[in-house]
């Protein structure tokens, strides 16, 4: 460690808990972040402030306005850019702390892309939106017996959790299954941003401390910011039968192909089983006769009203404007090609 990072983080080299040797543990960690919007956002932030080495952070979305009033790292010129959040947050972290590593990835995380878009990582922060990928995380740490830390957070409530295989029970087996019926989103219940910054900062607590080399409680903590009330309940036992860490079967890791999804919060659905990659600047071309486009290297952007495409050089896509896979699969034919 050299006499700049002992001056830089010695206040939290002052910790027991952290010290010299916690300290040069995070510099040699790498974390994935996974979903760089209000919760992973901010735990990007923190992360890099901490002095933690290398983040890899993962996000298939772009920036837009209504982020702004949540999602810490990211500002007007973001949105009006319409930058990836991956590449806008790594853009921050390094204004942040040049020492540490931020590697953008524009991807979504699917059971073809989890291995690669995590390589190397020693500890995967939960800052999705749905359930689907969860329950993916889960059995990618599950698989690789690297610990994982879940949040989520809507209207003024907020919970989180950490997973230990082998220690603790997993995600699927505290959620055997999703829940149903229609959920409140940011988008119908809105969102208190103390509270995402609230459940992200506990997360990255429960991060530092594994990285460090100490235990967590297994413990789920749900808050309510709004009427400032903390609860903690003890997680239940492992389930032997349990899919994921009991049967080791990780399903929704080794299953076969996906189907289009709808974004939380956002009247939107993303294509991402079209792999090819995309000429985006042929696309332009092509659809700047037909629309409103605004292209900037990492993304292409396409208004026919009532619809609005985002377009990646992956060939993933999200429409926006339904919520109707069968449509959105059409406008993706219609517009960009089968």
């Amino acid at each position: 460690m050299t006499d700049s990072d002992r001056e830089r983080y010695s206040r939290q080299i002052l910790l027991p808990g952290i010290g010299q040797d916690g300290q040069e543990r995070l510099r040699q960690a790498t974390v994935a972040v996974i979903g760089c919007g209000a919760l992973g956002a901010f735990q990007a932030g923190a992360l890099a402030r901490a002095g933690v080495g290398r983040l890899l952070l993962i996000d298939r979305d772009f920036v837009e306005t209504s982020n702004l009033q949540r999602q810490w790292l990211y500002e007007e010129a973001d949105a009006r850019e319409g930058l990836p959040k991956a590449v806008a947050a790594a853009r921050a972290v390094s204004r942040i702390n040049s020492s540490v590593s931020a590697e953008p990835l524009v991807a979504d995380l699917s059971p073809d892309t989890a291995a690669e878009l995590t390589e190397g990582a020693s500890l995967l922060l939960d800052g999705t939106d749905n359930f689907e990928t969860r329950y993916l995380i889960n059995d990618l740490a599950v698989d690789r017996a690297i610990p994982w830390i879940y949040g989520g957070a809507v209207g003024t409530y907020g919970l989180s959790m950490p997973v230990v295989p082998g220690v603790t029970a997993c995600f699927e087996c505290v959620y055997p299954e999703p829940p149903t019926g229609p959920q409140p989103t940011c988008e119908t219940a809105g969102v208190l941003n103390t509270i995402t910054a609230l459940v992200a900062a506990w997360q990255v607590s429960l991060a530092l401390r594994l990285l460090c080399g100490h235990p967590v409680e297994p413990r789920i903590t749900t808050f309510d910011a709004w009427s400032s009330v903390t609860r903690q309940v003890s997680m239940p036992a492992r389930d032997p039968e349990c899919p994921a860490c009991g049967r080791r079967s990780c399903r929704h890791l080794h299953g076969e192909g996906r189907v289009p999804i709808s974004l939380c919060g956002r009247n939107a659905v993303q294509i991402h089983d079209r792999r090819r990659p995309i000429d985006l600047a042929e696309l332009a071309g092509r659809l700047s006769p037909l629309g409103e486009v605004r292209f900037n290297g990492f993304a292409l952007r396409f208004v026919t009203p009532p619809y609005e495409m985002t377009v990646f050089p992956d060939g993933r896509a999200i429409i926006k404007g339904t919520q109707d896979p069968g449509l959105a699969r059409s406008l993706y034919s219609r517009y960009i090609g089968n």
